[in-house]
C-alpha cells in the first residue's frame, strides 16, 4: 500500500503562517535542548577539580550517561508519540530535562551527576521523534523539506549557542567569585550555577507549548480507507532484506559523528590546557565558528549532493560525506596540533563545516533508499544506532587516551589528533564500502516505488 497525503475524509493542512510558528517554537526547543546537553563541555576542568574525577569519567558524563539512555528511550518514546498527544509528550519531556539540567548543578559527586545526566537524556529523547511527526502533519508532503531542514539546523545553532551563552554565563558567574548565592538553592560554585541558569529557558518553553495545537494525523490510511501495512512484521522483513545497506552506512556515519562530537566535547579543555585561554573566551569564539560554519556545512553538503544527483550519481549523499570526513580529519587534526591558538581556530573553521555536512546528508541517504511507509522507523533506527556510536565513543575516546595511553592530561592535543586520524580514515573506508550495497537497495526500491 502506498502513503497518500490526504483521503476524502481528512481535513486540510493548517494555515502556513501558524504552521511556521510551530516550526519556530520547536526549533527553539531543539536549540535549548542542545544547550542543556552540551553545556557540560565548557565545564570539564571545574567539575574535575571540585568532584575529583578523571577525564574518563568526564567522557562518561558527556557521552554514555546521556546518550545510552537517550537512544534507548527514543524508541519507546517515539512509539508513544505515534499514539498519544505529541505536544504533551514534548512538554513532559521538556519539563523533565530542564529539572534534571538544574539537578546537574546541585550534584555533589560523580554518581549524582551521572544520574542527572541520564535524566537529561531521557527527557530530550521525546523531542525529535514527536517534533518531526508534528511538522509532517502541519505541511503537505511536497512542502515538508524546508521546515524539517530548519528544525534540524537547530543542531549546530544549539551547539554554537551552548558555547557562546555558556561562556557568557560562566564569565558572569565567575566574576562574582568562586561561589554564588542563589535563591532557595544556597551557595553554589560557578559551574553549578551555570547548570541552574541554563535550565531556566526550558521551564518557560513548557508554558509556550500550550500555544501549539495537536494537528490531525495525515496519511494513516489509503484513499479507499485501508490501513497502511507498516507494522513490526513488515518493517522487520524490509530491514532484514536491506540489512547490509543500512548497517554499513550507519556504522560509517556513526564513526564520522564520533569524530565531530569528540572534538566538540574536548575543544574547550584543549584551549584551556594547551593555549591557556579562559573558558568564556573559548565559548564565544568556538560557539560562533560552530553556528556559522556548521550551518554553512549543512547547506553546502546538501547543495553539492543535489548537483551530483542531477548528474545521475544516486550515491551522491555518501560520496559527499566521504569528502567531508576526509576534510574533517585533515583540518581538525591540524587544529589540534598547531601551537598558535588563532591558527588552530582558523583550521577549526573548515573542520566544523566538514563536521556539519553529514548531519543533513545521512538522513537524506536513509530516506533515499527507504519507501515512504518505513521512513519514520528508518530514521528512528538511524538515530538509535548512529547516536549510540558517536555520542558514546566520541566523548570518552579523548579522555581514555589521555588517561591510559599518554598518561597525561596535557597530551590532549595528541589524543585529539589520534581520534581524527583513526575515526576519520575508518569512517571514510566504511562509507566507501557501503556504496555497493546502497546502490543495490536504491535500484530495487526505486524499481518497486509506486508513490
Amino acid at each position: 500500500m502506498t502513503d497518500q497525503a490526504n483521503t476524502k475524509n481528512e481535513p486540510g493542512y493548517p494555515d502556513p503562517v501558524y504552521a511556521w510558528y510551530v516550526v519556530v517554537i520547536l526549533f527553539i526547543a531543539f536549540v535549548v535542548a542542545f544547550i542543556d546537553r552540551q553545556i557540560i563541555s565548557l565545564l570539564v576542568d571545574p567539575i574535575k577539580s571540585d568532584l575529583g574525577i578523571t577525564d574518563t569519567q568526564i567522557g562518561l558524563l558527556q557521552g554514555f550517561a546521556f546518550t545510552f539512555f537517550y537512544t534507548f528511550a527514543g524508541i519507546p518514546l517515539g512509539r508513544l508519540a505515534d499514539k498519544k498527544n505529541r505536544k504533551v509528550v514534548i512538554a513532559i519531556g521538556m519539563l523533565l530535562w530542564s529539572i534534571m539540567t538544574a539537578m546537574c548543578g546541585l550534584a555533589r559527586n560523580f554518581t549524582y551527576l551521572f544520574i542527572a545526566r541520564i535524566g537529561v537524556g531521557v527527557g530530550e529523547a521525546t523531542l525529535s521523534p514527536a517534533s518531526t511527526s508534528i511538522i509532517s502533519d502541519y505541511f503537505p508532503k511536497d512542502k515538508r523539506g524546508k521546515p524539517i531542514a530548519v528544525f534540524f539546523m537547530a543542531v549546530y545553532v544549539g551547539v554554537g549557542l551552548s558555547f557562546i551563552l555558556g561562556g557568557l554565563v560562566i564569565g558572569m558567574v565567575s566574576s562574582a567569585g568562586d561561589s554564588i548565592m542563589m535563591p532557595l538553592l544556597g551557595e553554589l560554585s560557578a559551574w553549578q550555577a551555570t547548570f541552574v541558569i541554563v535550565s531556566l529557558p526550558g521551564f518557560f518553553l513548557v508554558l509556550v507549548m500550550g500555544t501549539i495545537k495537536e494537528p490531525f494525523r495525515h496519511g494513516m490510511t489509503t484513499r479507499d480507507g485501508q490501513v497502511i501495512d507498516s507494522g513490526l512484521g513488515a518493517t522487520r522483513d524490509f530491514f532484514f532484506r536491506h540489512f547490509k545497506a543500512y548497517a554499513i552506512m550507519f556504522l560509517g556515519f556513526g564513526l564520522a559523528g564520533a569524530l565531530a562530537i569528540g572534538f566538540f566535547a574536548w575543544t574547550t579543555p584543549l584551549f584551556n590546557r594547551i593555549h591557556g585561554w579562559e573558558t568564556s573566551r573559548i565559548g564565544l569564539t568556538f560557539g560562533t565558528i560552530i553556528m556559522v560554519m556548521g550551518t554553512l556545512g549543512i547547506i553546502l553538503g546538501g547543495a553539492v549532493a543535489d548537483r551530483l544527483l542531477q548528474k545521475g550519481q544516486q550515491y551522491a549523499y555518501i560520496k559527499v560525506a566521504i569528502w567531508a570526513v576526509l576534510g574533517a580529519m585533515v583540518f581538525a587534526g591540524t587544529a589540534a596540533m598547531v601551537p598558535n591558538p588563532y591558527v588552530a581556530f582558523a583550521f577549526m573553521c573548515p573542520a566544523v563545516a566538514c563536521f556539519g555536512m553529514p548531519v543533513a546528508l545521512a538522513p537524506a541517504a536513509v530516506n533515499y533508499i527507504t519507501p515512504n511507509r518505513f521512513r519514520g522507523q528508518a530514521i528512528a533506527i538511524y538515530i538509535f544506532v548512529v547516536g549510540l556510536i558517536n555520542n558514546v565513543i566520541g566523548p570518552i575516546s579523548v579522555g581514555f587516551l589521555n588517561d591510559y595511553l599518554f598518561h597525561d592530561p596535557m597530551a590532549i592535543n595528541k589524543s585529539m589528533l589520534t581520534i581524527a586520524i583513526v575515526f576519520g580514515s575508518i569512517a571514510a573506508l566504511i562509507l566507501a564500502w557501503s556504496i555497493r550495497y546502497f546502490n543495490q537497495s536504491a535500484a530495487e526500491i526505486l524499481a518497486d516505488d509506486t508513490e
